[in-house]
């Protein structure tokens, strides 16, 4: 019967200069790794390929002479390995990569371990990389110097390291659960079904957790912008990107010196009135998130000052000659479209470059009509907060509020602060906090009210918009029904935030007939038939 080979082991291991060193009797007082992983009771090393740096010859030779001492059955190979400087990565990677590549391998025959307690920190980790990438086929080994009290000088203890690829499938479970307890926190808990709302928050999460650099938010008011950015600066917070506090400032009520002074601070005796030094927001701010709401309304002194304080973390205080430092993020809100107000004259371009690395849109609550249940639930539980006491709504009531929020007619102007103040009132007015359909149909008279029909006038008439973009010739070509459908069109997207806007208003019946709809691309084709686009209508 022949006899069954045994594997042997090959260790790869790194000349540890300062563990492995030691001269004369003395040095078998002291912990030495390379020697040590061949004096385990547990492991035998049939194999240790010892490599060195240039110049450390004499030590190697030292080593490998005591480890045929303590383990005989022991071969060790040296190797000089060209690393001049093991603290660069890229050389001494690419001296370990070209070392394996020319390595001759046999995973059949033999197991391998790779030694990463010696060396540098960059060679360690090169080696790990070389070992997860199956440049070399083998397992990671650690040893540990033996505990406290005991010979100082013997073997101490050993661990495998296995990069099992399985278990990596645990990590990732474990990360994509962090991402989706993110994901679920910057949404209020909401169970958003918007998909595009839905990938928007994905992508703020991503950038959110992996970047300091400026985030633009932008979107109408009432979109969210302020709640979004507090829960960006609390998520932050939890997983230890920032330390520091969350300043934020409406700058639409930044006015005069004050605003200069709020932002920037003053000393004492800068202006009357300044009797006592201020620091103000951005230097409040540091090592955390400083939030300007409505960023556009800031004057041009202040932009200036601001673009200054992005790019070199100083500022001057008002009324002072001596700079100060603040390292903070910048997240900004605005409803105004800053390229416009840039030609305009009333932005800063540079200013504008800087912080819109990262822009992101909030959409109205018109343009998300899937969330408008969600989001309803999410108010009710808030009033319920609010008042005290648990606030419901009959099935009856809840279809039909959400028949009028889903309609063309609910203009939601003020997007979620009208929501929020409409499930408001009704709760407070609701017998026991249960509301009905008696006290939604108040509800939406009030709304109705509210949001007041553009008047007539305010508006060209719908021929003259026909002619005004098509041409005095194509409209004069139009047959009346195209004509008079166009008009409508026409008038319904001067109207419109967007496309999405003007197409759920025109398709409002429709679309409830259809299990999948896109009033946008819907909406794009008309216009098509004329030779239209939505940028050419609005403009």
């Amino acid at each position: 019967m022949a006899k069954t080979r045994v594997r042997e082991t090959v260790v790869f291991g790194v000349l540890g200069t300062n563990l492995d060193a030691g001269r004369g009797p003395r040095r078998w007082d002291k912990w030495r790794p390379s020697v040590g992983l061949c004096q385990q009771e547990d492991l035998l090393v049939h194999r240790f390929e010892l490599l060195h740096p240039p110049g450390q010859e004499e030590l190697a030779r030292t080593v490998e002479q005591d480890i045929r001492q303590v383990s005989p059955e022991t071969q060790v190979r040296l190797t000089a390995v060209g690393i001049r400087n093991p603290w660069d990565l890229e050389e001494t990677y690419g001296a370990l990569l070209d070392y394996a590549r020319t390595y001759p391998f046999q995973p059949e025959q033999e197991d391998y371990l790779v030694h990463i307690t010696t060396g540098t920190h960059i060679t360690q980790i090169s080696l790990f990389l070389l070992v997860e990438s199956r440049h070399i086929p083998a397992r990671l080994v650690q040893t540990s110097p033996p505990a406290p009290g005991r010979d100082h000088g013997g073997p101490g203890t050993h661990t495998l390291i296995d990069l099992d690829l399985s278990k990596y499938d645990t990590l990732a479970r474990r990360f994509q659960q962090e991402q989706r307890e993110g994901l679920s926190f910057l949404k209020a808990g909401i169970d958003t079904r918007n998909a595009a709302f839905n990938r928007l928050i994905e992508r703020i999460e991503q950038v959110a957790t992996s970047s300091r650099a400026p985030l633009l938010l932008m979107g109408p008011t009432g979109a969210g912008k302020s709640q979004l950015a507090r829960r960006i600066y609390q998520l932050k917070k939890a997983r230890r990107h920032v330390s520091g506090p969350f300043m934020d400032v409406n700058c639409a009520t930044l006015r005069g010196d004050g605003a200069m002074s709020a932002l920037f601070g003053h000393v004492k005796g800068a202006f009357t009135g300044a009797v006592a030094d201020r620091p103000g927001l951005l230097r409040q701010a540091n090592a955390g998130v400083l939030f300007l709401d409505e960023i556009g309304e800031l004057g041009a002194d202040e932009q200036a000052m601001l673009l200054r304080a992005l790019e070199d973390k100083r500022f001057l205080p008002v009324g002072s000659d001596k700079e100060v430092e603040s390292d903070f993020q910048l997240l900004a809100g605005t409803n105004r479209d800053l390229l416009a107000e840039v030609e305009r004259g009333r932005f800063r371009e540079d200013l504008l470059a800087r912080i819109n690395l990262w822009t992101f849109r909030l959409p109205a609550l018109r343009e998300r009509p899937e969330d408008i249940l969600p989001n309803l639930l999410f108010e009710m539980d808030q009033a319920s907060q609010a008042l005290g006491t648990r606030v419901t709504m009959n099935k009856e009531a809840q279809a039909h509020f959400l028949r009028f929020a889903t309609s063309a007619e609910a203009r939601w102007s003020g997007n979620f602060r009208d929501l929020n103040a409409a499930v408001l009132r009704m709760a407070t007015l609701a017998p026991g906090g249960r509301i009905t359909r008696e006290g939604v149909d108040e509800e939406l008279e009030r709304l109705r009210a509210t949001w007041l029909p553009t008047p007539p006038t305010s508006r060209p008439a719908a021929e003259e918009l026909v002619t005004r973009v098509l041409g005095e010739e194509k409209a004069q070509a139009l047959d009346r029904f195209d004509r008079a459908q166009l008009e409508e069109v026409l008038a319904v997207c001067r109207e419109a935030r967007s496309l999405s806007d003007a197409g759920r208003l025109l398709f409002a019946c429709s679309r409830e007939q259809k299990k999948s709809v896109n009033d946008a691309d819907r909406l794009r084709k008309y216009l098509a038939r004329f030779g239209l686009d939505w940028t050419g209508v609005r403009d």
